[in-house]
């Protein structure tokens, strides 16, 4: 987890807890029926390699962009990986041929201000600003913001003004990171820290090769 911070609105006991139940259709990562088509061709390649699909839209327009969001388990993907994601995807669409028009492939990184698309990103962002949307009216809202607090079976928990509320994973239409100063402090963190990870990866291998020589 990244982070524990917790606000709720009792500040005397324990904080309120909401939940509420219905059926809707989760897509944060990929929303129409080719998304969804393009999701199902895309995630084996990309896991085979070791990173997770975080978002898949085929934005139309004057011109018709493929938009893959990739990212590592552990955060802190690089260009060079995105490159070699672009080029198997780009061989198995090519194969697929799904898109009936011509298209751009645009392969990136989620960001620090990202979207939440898999129920272990609300762990993982534990205790950062979000702001959360859902298919339908929830007590007369759908768009809700506060701190992420984890999350509790299928139940995404988030606290806000009124208290702690959870909110079926199902439900989301949209779920996404409000940038902070504490979010762009703990990115720049985890970034340093795999950079010094990546040098040292490097300096065992020169290490080694030394030794052979």
């Amino acid at each position: 987890m990244l982070g524990n911070q917790r606000s709720t609105g009792n500040l005397n006991g324990p904080p309120a807890r909401f939940f509420v139940s219905g059926r809707m259709t989760n897509d944060l990562i990929a929303k129409a029926a080719l998304d969804r088509r393009l999701a199902e061709i895309i995630t084996p390649v990309i896991e085979d390699m070791g990173f997770e699909l975080v978002r898949v839209r085929l934005m139309s327009g004057s011109q018709t962009t493929l938009q893959v969001m990739a990212d590592k388990n552990d955060g802190g993907i690089e260009v060079d990986d995105l490159a070699e994601i672009s080029t198997a995807i780009s061989a198995v669409l090519d194969v697929e041929d799904p898109i009936i028009e011509a298209y751009t492939l645009e392969v990136s990184s989620p960001g620090i201000d990202r979207p939440l698309t898999r129920l272990a990103d609300f762990d993982s962002f534990e205790g950062y600003e979000a702001r959360l949307e859902t298919s339908e009216l929830i007590d007369g809202q759908r768009r809700f913001k506060g701190v992420l607090a984890g999350t509790e079976g299928q139940e995404v928990l988030i606290n806000i003004d009124a208290g702690t509320i959870g909110l079926n994973f199902e439900w989301l239409s949209d779920a996404k990171l409000i940038l902070t100063d504490e979010l762009i402090t703990q990115m720049l963190r985890q970034r340093k820290n795999a950079d010094a990870l990546n040098e040292e990866r490097f300096d065992d291998i020169e290490t080694e090769g030394s030794e052979e020589e």
